[in-house]
């Protein structure tokens, strides 16, 4: 791998101490991982500084590697040696599954186990999505550390309404209400684990108030459609990225899928002949099968032939072995190092992104705006709540009213007719 990227100088690099052995290795992973050759050279350009900074921590010796020495090389603020940071981020990666030098993971401790346990009872029995249980575990966390269980594991038969009050006081000031609601709810469930296991006295769960939140209280989260349609003007369809985005886009405003059934779809999932759609929703694990309409085949077609990696024609300057990157089965796919498929939160970064290219006036920060404003979008359109909680993928009618909220402009269409005497009679009353 050195000699194909470096054919003069490729010594200079296996030669360096402690780290020039492994080197050639760490260049062939990050190939297999999408890295280009521009890319995987300026990480080895960072090679020697991370090697100055190994052995001013005492490594002599490539097995002397730990993750705390690795780690420790790092800039204290990645924009001062971007290159070094990127370095020590992906080669304790490639320590840690390639050469296998770290040691063992410790047990874990009291604490970790009582929540990982926790977790496991949300995901087998409850069946709550992984992304939740991230969220019950946080709060679970928090709240053991808060009463020091790892140093006093029987605190929680003599638990009381009193600890619960100052956890709750302690982590209630950086909470907004909505948000501290959840904290709470996640904070009843774990007791009820608790009390059902025998490990808390029963009822602590329901001494514990609930921030107020009124429903409906904010306003609602939808942009008109012109401003929709606009959005997706404005997306630059001549590069791979803005296929790739035009496309995730228009799927949202065409069924008002959520961002997470957006980077779960497969190729698989579109079925051309029969003209639909699978969409697995990863909330309700339920999936839905909408027509697959003549634009969305089109952007869709459009980002296949000319956009994905893996699909679209691409030249490589130079040969390397090691052979080709993975094949992923996923729709939607990264366009920068490392090679992979999206997450959610990429398809916020984007609707950012392209947000702030359109110099439209869009208040949100995520794609869910979408979501909200295709469902007044069929309202509008004359469709029941029914139909479009269908569409959704709801399965209450009073998760389809969340979305619902009218504007002030939709209330004339609500309004009584007042009979034709209403003057006099509201004459008559303010005399």
């Amino acid at each position: 791998m050195l000699i194909e990227l470096y054919p003069r100088v490729h010594r200079r690099y296996r030669c360096l101490p402690l780290l020039g052995p492994a080197l050639d290795g760490y260049g062939t992973w990050l190939l297999k991982h999408g890295y280009s050759a521009d890319r995987i050279r300026e990480h080895l350009r960072a090679a020697p500084r991370l090697v100055r900074g190994l052995q001013r921590r005492g490594a002599t010796r490539l097995t002397q590697l730990t993750r705390a020495r690795v780690r420790a090389c790092a800039p204290a603020h990645a924009q001062d040696d971007p290159d070094l940071a990127v370095l020590v981020r992906q080669f304790d990666r490639y320590v840690d599954a390639e050469l296998s030098l770290y040691p063992p993971p410790a047990a874990l401790g009291v604490l970790d186990q009582r929540v990982a346990d926790y977790a496991a009872y949300l995901e087998q029995v409850r069946g709550f999505t992984r992304s939740t249980c991230t969220h019950h575990r946080r709060t679970v966390s928090a709240f053991l550390t808060h009463l020091g269980y790892d140093k006093t594991p029987t605190r929680l038969p003599a638990l009381t309404g009193r600890d619960l009050e100052t956890f709750l006081c302690a982590v209630g000031p950086r909470q907004a209400r909505a948000s501290l609601q959840h904290v709470v709810a996640h904070l009843r469930a774990f007791l009820r684990f608790l009390a059902s296991t025998g490990a808390t006295p029963n009822g602590l769960d329901t001494q514990i108030d609930t921030p107020r939140v009124y429903r409906g209280e904010q306003l609602p989260r939808s942009l008109p459609w012109e401003t929709v349609q606009a959005f997706l003007k404005a997306i630059d369809r001549t590069t791979p990225m803005g296929r790739r985005d035009y496309a995730m886009f228009l799927l949202i405003t065409t069924y008002g899928l959520r961002s997470c059934d957006v980077v779960t779809l497969t190729l698989d999932d579109v079925e051309w002949r029969a003209r639909r759609l699978r969409i697995p929703q990863r909330k309700t694990r339920h999936p839905l099968w909408p027509p697959l309409t003549d634009d969305v085949g089109t952007a869709l077609l459009d980002y296949l032939r000319h956009g994905r990696p893996g699909l679209a024609v691409r030249r490589e300057r130079v040969p390397f072995r090691g052979g080709p990157p993975r094949a992923y089965r996923e729709l939607f796919l990264r366009h920068r190092t490392p090679a992979g498929v999206l997450k959610p939160t990429a398809v916020a970064e984007a609707f950012q992104a392209w947000s702030r290219r359109s110099r439209l006036a869009i208040p949100f920060h995520g794609a869910h705006c979408l979501r909200h404003s295709y469902a007044v979008y069929l309202l509008r359109s004359g469709l029941g709540l029914k139909t479009i909680g269908d569409l959704l993928g709801h399965r209450t009618l009073e998760s389809t009213c969340v979305y619902l909220r009218l504007a002030v402009e939709d209330l004339g269409d609500v309004a009584v007719n007042l009979p034709a005497d209403i003057d006099h009679h509201l004459a008559g009353v303010s005399s």
